[in-house]
């Protein structure tokens, strides 16, 4: 991972540049194209800008595009809603290049959202802004394991599902690591020399060639909702959807909600699993 938002700005124009392919814009691919996806002239006349100021923009030189320059590339590279905010994130950091001190402190819960937390009846999990679980309630912990179990600094949601038992548990989980890697970019690029970011990425990188491979990807993604399928071992299947829910005045941790339509076969297992957590 680099720190250098430059760099970063750089590689992911690059990464989306090459996977748009010439016919998804109307260009016929021709027999004798030697790179993958647009040709940098291609995607700089589609944008409207030159082809020199785009190529100095992947070089990672020292470019300062306006915000109507990032809305024009935006479109000729077909980004979604969140990946137009990471661009315009990124732009902004790469205009402010020079490292920034910050004191960095633990990710804190505070005692009123434990209490909300412990009197929740859906599984729920607080999770900082590096996916690192802060705090869970029994139905969480039933779900996903008893995180008491774990260091510190092993309990962490995308480090749980790179696990090669988590294949077992989780019959989609190499879609649910790759939303939970968007997230976690999304996170990383608004800080990305924060000591827990540069720990973490790196030792995932070292540790998983999946989690390399997918990073390298710059995919992102909001950590706002999304749906989990799980095997259980004691009720079997569930499929349940998550809500994300910021925490009031602090921009790091969130409140993960897990929840099921009411009256579903989901239902009826999630509570056929909360009645065996209170039973001796």
């Amino acid at each position: 991972m680099s720190d250098d938002p430059r760099r970063e700005l750089a590689d992911f124009l690059r990464t989306r540049r090459t996977r748009l392919r010439p016919q998804d814009i109307g260009l016929e691919p021709g027999p004798r194209r030697r790179v993958a996806g647009l040709r940098r002239e291609e995607l700089a006349l589609l944008a409207g800008v030159s082809p020199d100021y785009y190529q100095r923009m992947e070089q990672g030189r020292d470019v300062r595009p306006s915000e109507q320059v990032l809305d024009a590339l935006a479109r000729a590279l077909d980004f979604s809603a969140d990946e137009t905010r990471h661009l315009h994130g990124l732009a902004a950091a790469a205009r402010h290049p020079a490292p920034v001190a910050h004191a960095y402190g633990p990710e804190e819960v505070p005692d009123t959202t434990l209490r909300l937390l412990h009197g929740m009846t859906s599984p729920a999990l607080v999770v900082g802004r590096f996916l690192d679980v802060l705090a869970w309630n029994p139905l969480g912990g039933a779900l996903l394991g008893d995180f008491s179990r774990l260091a510190q600094r092993e309990r962490n949601l995308l480090a749980l599902f790179l696990r090669p038992e988590a294949e077992r548990a989780c019959p989609d989980r190499a879609a649910t690591v790759a939303d939970l890697i968007g997230m976690l970019r999304t996170q990383v690029a608004a800080d990305p020399r924060h000591p827990r970011a540069v720990e973490l990425v790196g030792d995932l990188a070292l540790r998983s060639d999946e989690f390399a491979a997918l990073w390298a990807l710059h995919d992102v993604m909001r950590p706002t909702r999304g749906h989990m399928r799980l095997n259980h071992p004691l009720v079997g299947e569930l499929n349940l959807d998550w809500d994300a829910y910021p925490m009031p005045g602090n921009a790091g941790p969130a409140l993960m909600v897990c929840t099921v339509p009411d009256g579903s076969l989901d239902a009826r297992r999630l509570q056929v699993l909360a009645g065996l957590l209170k039973t001796p």
